[in-house]
């Protein structure tokens, strides 16, 4: 017997009605994320809690680090003579934030391209500082308001390659970029020296002939003349690390031999008999530095400093008992610290009573030359004298 017409669509019809029942139930809410297989089944918060990357972590960390100085300046004219960490200093509690702050800022492609005239504005973007930019403008008024004008001519502009602004002062470092070197014992002893001058003066300057001694570099013209300077000891583990070259003068070869001839071009101090040569090295120059913090804990001591026998302060250099062997790279940040002396402490009950006072921030060095075992830092903060054997340490 054949099914009724009706009967076979009340059937069409339930199966659709269960089908589409049991979609609704297996399949996602959208507006959650989650299944309602089950209303009474708990639902773990892992089952829809988006994980944040470790990444994103690290860069909110980084943004609520940045901490803006009370004080700090609405706009900001960039002037010649500026640099970008003088101009950091003047927003920020740590300088070497600004790349976060103007990295947000697409005005801003590259922030160590900043030039003079420049108008400098610093805004809040969803609760974290960004710094704005604004090339300067003339205008006129009108009765809609100020119209920005340019002034077009025939005229000639002269730029030179570094006319944007240095991230920090060249003339600090620039004498020490290829003039101050570590050099080991053997180096030392093998190069080639000034045996005698011209009219047997024993101190010599610009322009006075000398005469030379050792085994010179024949593809070469041009040398350093150095000083030894002093022993560079490591004063943990008394290591010797090298030996500092102190940088006297420059000398142009003009004659090879057994005894060598040539001639004093610069000399910055008094260049003595005995002094000796060594091959100019501008490998290592660099005319922009990025200040960063080591992403590391780097720790160590100051072993020299250049040209001061009690301490130094700002813009002054320093040599560290660390280098490219202990993870210290060009442009690192180390902070200074003057290590707590050790006291009596006669108030307390006790009959013999030391106490250790804490360290003490004393600055803020850049590196910016490295070797092996050593490396030579600018001083870019100073809060108090900088002393030989002061600690240094990756900033908090």
């Amino acid at each position: 017997m054949k099914p009724s017409v009706a009967l076979i669509r009340t059937s069409i019809v339930t199966f659709l009605l269960v089908s589409g029942l049991f979609a609704c139930s297996s399949s996602p809410d959208r507006s959650t994320g989650t299944s309602t297989q089950s209303e009474q089944e708990p639902v773990s918060i892992t089952d829809y809690e988006t994980p944040t990357s470790a990444q994103n972590d690290a860069s909110q960390q980084k943004q609520s680090a940045i901490k803006v100085k009370q004080s700090h300046p609405r706009k900001y004219t960039v002037r010649e003579g500026d640099t970008l960490w003088d101009i950091s200093s003047m927003f920020l509690q740590d300088p070497w934030y600004w790349p976060e702050i103007w990295s947000r800022n697409q005005q801003v492609e590259n922030p160590h391209l900043i030039y003079p005239g420049d108008i400098l504005t610093l805004i809040y973007v969803d609760g974290q500082p960004q710094m704005t930019l604004t090339k300067p403008t003339h205008s006129v008024d009108s009765a809609d308001g100020p119209l920005p004008i340019k002034k077009l001519g025939p005229t000639i502009r002269r730029e030179g390659l570094d006319a944007n602004i240095a991230t920090i002062p060249g003339d600090a470092i620039r004498q020490f970029i290829t003039k101050p070197r570590v050099v080991t014992k053997k180096e030392l002893e093998e190069a080639p020296y000034i045996v005698a001058s011209d009219d047997e003066r024993l101190i010599l300057g610009d322009g006075d002939r000398i005469y030379i001694r050792g085994e010179i570099d024949k593809e070469r013209v041009r040398f350093t003349v150095f000083r030894p300077g002093e022993v560079l000891i490591d004063p943990e583990s008394d290591e010797i690390l090298g030996y500092e070259a102190i940088y006297a003068g420059e000398a142009h070869i003009t004659n090879y031999g057994e005894t060598a001839s040539g001639t004093l071009t610069v000399t910055e101090r008094e260049v003595l008999i005995g002094d000796r040569l060594l091959a100019q090295d501008k490998s290592k120059v660099n005319n922009m530095y990025f200040p960063r913090v080591p992403d590391r804990v780097i720790e160590g001591q100051i072993i020299s400093l250049f040209d001061a026998l009690f301490g130094i302060a700002k813009y002054q250099v320093a040599v560290i008992n660390r280098g490219n062997r202990d993870g210290v790279e060009v442009g690192h940040l180390l902070e200074t610290r003057r290590e707590g002396a050790t006291i009596d402490d006669r108030y307390s009950r006790k009959i013999w009573s030391e106490i250790k006072l804490p360290d003490e921030r004393s600055g803020l060095m850049m590196i910016f030359d490295t070797f092996d075992q050593v490396s030579y830092g600018l001083i870019l903060e100073s809060k108090r004298v900088i002393h030989k054997h002061d600690i240094v340490i990756t900033p908090p």
